[in-house]
């Protein structure tokens, strides 16, 4: 297939461009300049310089493709706009013929939910409130294949923006890192590669549709990812904080996201597309693995 990819260069995208090329895929990377450009034709992409706003240029270039995934986010409150600007010009550009327009989600959605699948009503946090509605205008196209992967916090090969909060967690007195809030809550995790294989299934199976909810099914909570971050940096270990201090710190609306209690099952990916995590665990990565320094 030749497949529009747009974050080629961010951290799940760039895992996305490696599995699609290693699997024989044409990728084409929507890129913002020549340095993006060069880094991408290094993986093995080729690449097109454009304004993912600008959505005639974008429409003519998905035209041309057999099918395309949106993983780029600026992660700041233009991040709506652009995602809506995507879905337009997917459908635009595939109304019709069937192909596929892969839109990556998030867990956050679900709010607090120790037991999340496809079925779980949403309860968005206002940092991730924007998504519902442009995600249901993509589903709802139904002259295309609409996927929504609902990700759960990735993590791997060392990198990732929320094991990096962690990782960076402020110290007390003793040289311990301090959790966001008590620690009891469950993150749900998914390695990027383990995602990234899913997009590739998504995109070859013609009968993957709707959302699907991705995670490695661990549940573990705060207090035991932020002892094995402690492990990682050197740390003697962790401390419980406060949701105040944690508020103070990364701001209300992010802070809420990271204090949330979820866990996932991950049944369609399974079921529809035989999906199976098949990495370490966010807490085996930080104790041994790429995040140790």
């Amino acid at each position: 297939m030749k497949v529009a990819l747009t974050g080629s260069t961010g951290f799940i995208g760039s895992h996305v461009l490696t599995e699609l090329v290693d699997h024989g895929h044409e990728v084409l990377a929507l890129v913002r300049d020549e340095e993006q450009a060069v880094s991408v034709a290094a993986k093995g992409a080729k690449a097109t310089i454009v304004d993912l706003y600008d959505r005639p240029v974008v429409v003519g270039v998905l035209t041309d493709c057999d099918g395309a995934v949106h993983t780029a986010s600026p992660g700041d409150a233009t991040s709506a706009d652009l995602d809506s600007a995507m879905v337009d010009a997917a459908i635009d550009a595939f109304d019709g013929t069937g192909k596929p327009h892969i839109q990556i989600g998030g867990v956050w959605v679900y709010g607090d939910n120790l037991s999340i699948s496809e079925s779980s009503s949403f309860k968005a946090p206002a940092l991730v409130s924007f998504r519902e509605p442009i995600e249901r205008r993509l589903l709802g196209t139904n002259g295309m294949r609409g996927v929504v992967p609902v990700s759960s916090t990735a993590y791997g090969d060392g990198g990732g923006g929320v094991p990096g909060v962690l990782l960076g967690s402020p110290r007390d007195d003793a040289g311990n890192l301090i959790m966001l809030g008590s620690g009891q809550q469950h993150w749900s995790t998914v390695h990027v590669a383990d995602i990234a294989d899913f997009f590739r299934r998504a995109l070859e199976n013609d009968e993957a549709r709707g959302y699907y909810v991705l995670g490695n099914g661990v549940k573990s909570t705060l207090s035991e990812l932020t002892q094995a971050a402690a492990v990682a940096v050197g740390a003697p270990g962790a401390v419980t904080g406060t949701e105040e201090e944690a508020r103070q710190r990364l701001g209300d609306y992010f802070a809420e996201v990271l204090l949330l209690d979820q866990g996932t099952e991950a049944g369609r990916a399974l079921t529809d597309l035989g999906w199976v995590p098949s990495h370490p665990t966010l807490v085996e990565e930080f104790r041994h693995g790429s995040y140790r320094t």
